[in-house]
């Protein structure tokens, strides 16, 4: 998941006091690799708006849900798996929709530029009634 640029960075002590948690809580977090705060020069850990947010999601499971460490990860996991599948998935729709657009502007029969290649209508043989004798 990509960091963006944020207006705020909160230090180590203020993030635990906001949330009513240990120092040490964000630290075996970050040893996990649920959080990744970014550092200062001094090693200073930095807490961005987003890393709060991913933080309250990560208590909502724990606190709430009664999920542990484990669980966390992995729904972690699949939670940015799933926003990078859905990502793909609408540069595909683009794509496709880019494509059938460009196809039906250039093709003169609007046939021969399907994605789809389309077969003319033929006309059915005809069928006899006396079949059965």
């Amino acid at each position: 998941m990509a960091k963006r640029k944020s207006k705020g960075a909160y230090m180590i002590s203020s993030v635990a006091e906001m949330y009513g948690i240990h120092p040490q809580t964000l630290r075996l977090y970050e040893r996990e690799g649920l959080l990744k705060p970014s550092r200062t020069e001094g090693n200073t850990r930095l807490y961005t708006d987003e890393d709060c947010q991913r933080l309250e999601f990560i208590l909502n499971l724990a606190r709430d849900l009664g999920v542990n460490i484990s669980g966390i990860a992995i729904i972690l996991q699949m939670r940015e798996r799933m926003e990078i599948m859905q990502q793909q998935m609408q540069e595909f729709v683009s794509y496709i929709q880019e494509e059938v657009m460009h196809r039906a502007h250039t093709a003169v029969d609007p046939h021969r530029g399907a994605i789809v290649p389309m077969q003319r209508a033929t006309q059915a043989p005809a069928h006899s009634k006396d079949r059965k004798k």
